[in-house]
């Protein structure tokens, strides 16, 4: 049977969780991957109240649908992000514009995550970890190294003690490596493992869009990483560079003309699932394929559903038998 395809509420979270279940169902989804803002998954509920779990689970059921991860992006980018105005949101608005404060509740939500992981009956965490030195990435002025290790200390100190209540709880987090993040592409990765010491509770959501646009192969970060592969997210992009786009965005909105690069509806960018299949395969991933859904240019609900059915389409089971075995005689 071949894995199973659930779609990220994250983008969804302006329709109640009741709505979106079903459609999704009638999408033909067979689960979701619940983000923790709107009203579809609350971190602190769910961390002391397992029976608060199951009436969220009863929910999807209700629509024919399971849980196989949760997501905390939002809360999680403000444990090491330079916090500012355009966090507001990603915290209580009585937070608002008190970043030491947003941090704090940051650090404890994410600890409330693993909780409510463990009372899902689910063993991921998807997420950022935001980053203190996203800002110096072009290194002019010049950036020191020590500036940069300092960023992956100050990683380590904060995201160690949120990681050990992941492993109280038996849950594994899956860092989505990102711009904006403390990892984005593959050495920044090794990296931050590094930071860890390797951990095993710290691991990778491995979304291809984002090492696409900047000439990263995505195959490549599934070869290197093949045991801290966590999660995956399906999400497509196209870069339409012109001689006049530039690959940084231009600071235009996603989906305005003028950028170098977009996110598109699967199947309809530039990300080569099949070979990311065959890498997943060749890795034993057995986990789900989750919808990622962003396309500024289509209706969401019509890509949505596409989405699904592409997903389906393009993903296969690995061969039980060597070829040349089928010519052998008994």
């Amino acid at each position: 049977m071949a894995r199973t395809v659930t779609l990220f509420t994250g983008q969804w979270a302006d329709l109640p969780l009741e709505e979106l279940a079903k459609k999704a169902g009638e999408w033909g989804y067979e689960g979701l991957e619940l983000a923790c803002w709107g009203d579809h998954l609350d971190a602190a509920q769910g961390a002391k109240s397992p029976e608060y779990c199951k009436e969220k689970k009863g929910q999807l059921a209700k629509c024919g649908l399971k849980c196989w991860a949760i997501s905390h992006h939002l809360a999680g980018q403000l444990v090491l992000d330079n916090i500012d105005e355009r966090h507001n949101e990603f915290a209580p608005k009585e937070l608002a514009d008190k970043p030491e404060e947003m941090r704090q509740w940051a650090i404890e939500t994410m600890k409330d995550s693993a909780r409510t992981a463990k009372n899902m009956g689910v063993e991921v965490v998807t997420g950022f970890t935001g980053s203190s030195i996203w800002h110096l990435l072009y290194s002019f002025p010049p950036v020191s190294q020590q500036q940069v290790q300092a960023g992956f200390d100050l990683f380590a100190e904060r995201w160690n003690p949120i990681l050990d209540v992941f492993g109280e709880c038996g849950v594994k987090f899956a860092m989505e490596v990102h711009p904006t993040e403390i990892a984005y592409d593959l050495i920044t990765a090794e990296r931050a493992l590094e930071a860890l010491g390797g951990r095993e509770e710290f691991g990778f959501n491995f979304d291809p869009s984002h090492f696409q646009w900047q000439g990263v192969d995505p195959v490549k970060f599934i070869e290197t990483f093949p045991e801290r592969i966590y999660h995956v997210h399906m999400k497509d992009c196209a870069v339409t560079l012109d001689g006049r786009t530039g690959i940084l965005g231009s600071h235009l909105d996603f989906g305005q003309p003028g950028r170098g690069w977009d996110f598109r509806s699967l199947g309809r960018g530039e990300v080569d699932f099949e070979e990311i299949i065959r890498a997943l395969n060749r890795i034993g991933y057995k986990g789900p394929l989750s919808v990622e859904w962003e396309d500024s240019g289509m209706d969401r609900e019509h890509g949505a559903e596409e989405a699904c059915e592409f997903v389906r389409s393009i993903d296969f089971q690995p061969s039980s038998i060597a070829f040349a075995a089928a010519f052998e005689e008994e």
